[in-house]
C-alpha cells in the first residue's frame, strides 16, 4: 500500500527544493508526476519557486472548494491517455493551505488507488497556530519528517516570524502571501520568545 507523507519544516528549510528533487528523481527512472499546489499560494503563481532559483510549472492548482480526489482522478486519466502509463507518485506544495476535506482526498489517493502522495509545507503560522491542513496532516499521514534548518543563532528554527516595516508583527490574519512589505523569518524558541516578549500568542 502506498503512503500518504508530510514533509514540514520552518521556512527556508529546504522543502521546494525537496520537492523538485524528488519529482526529477522520478522521472529520471521513466517515471510520471503530478505536481500541485494550492491557488491561494500566489507568490509564484503557477510555479513551484525553490529559493535556489530552481522553478517549475504545476500541473494543476487547487481552489479551496475543489474536491482534490476527482480533480486527481482527471489529470491522472490524462497522463494514462498521453503516456499509456499511470502516475507514479503525486506531490503537493505548500500543502499548509489545503482543507481538512483535501488531506482527507489525499488519504483515499494513497490508500485506495495505491499512488504515494508526498505532502511539503510548514505546520504552523507565525502565530504558532497550525495550519488547517498541517493539522489534519499531522493527524492521519502514514509518515512525518521533519526538514531542518538554522535560527540566526545557529540553533535548530522551529517557529516562522513575520517581520512588517522592519519589525516583529505577532497579530494578524493568518495569510498575508501577497503583503508587499511582509517578510518571515525562521526562528528557534528562544529567538521567538525574546521577540515576542515571552509570549506564545496563539
Amino acid at each position: 500500500m502506498a503512503k500518504l507523507y508530510f514533509r514540514y519544516g520552518a521556512m527556508n528549510s529546504g522543502k521546494s527544493t525537496s520537492l523538485l528533487q524528488a519529482a526529477h528523481n522520478y522521472e529520471e527512472r521513466g517515471h510520471h508526476v503530478l505536481l500541485v499546489k494550492p491557488g491561494i499560494d500566489s507568490k509564484a503563481g503557477q510555479a513551484v519557486l525553490s529559493r535556489l532559483g530552481v522553478d517549475r510549472t504545476v500541473d494543476y492548482l487547487l481552489a479551496e472548494g475543489d474536491d482534490a480526489y476527482a480533480t486527481f482522478q482527471t489529470h491522472r486519466a490524462r497522463v494514462q491517455e498521453q503516456h499509456g502509463t499511470d502516475v507514479s507518485c503525486l506531490l503537493i506544495d505548500e500543502c499548509q493551505f489545503l482543507t481538512e476535506h483535501q488531506v482527507n482526498d489525499l488519504m483515499r489517493i494513497a490508500v485506495l488507488d495505491d499512488i504515494p502522495v508526498i505532502c511539503y509545507g510548514i505546520r504552523t503560522d507565525f502565530r504558532t497556530a497550525a495550519f488547517p491542513g498541517s493539522r489534519r496532516l499531522l493527524e492521519i499521514a502514514h509518515s512525518l519528517e521533519e526538514l531542518k534548518t538554522i535560527c540566526r543563532c545557529g540553533r535548530k528554527a522551529v517557529f516562522n516570524a513575520r517581520r512588517f516595516d522592519d519589525a516583529y508583527v505577532f497579530e494578524g490574519d493568518q495569510v498575508a502571501i501577497d503583503g508587499v512589505e511582509v517578510t518571515y523569518e525562521s526562528l528557534c524558541a528562544t529567538c521567538y520568545l525574546r521577540e515576542s516578549g515571552g509570549q506564545l500568542t496563539r
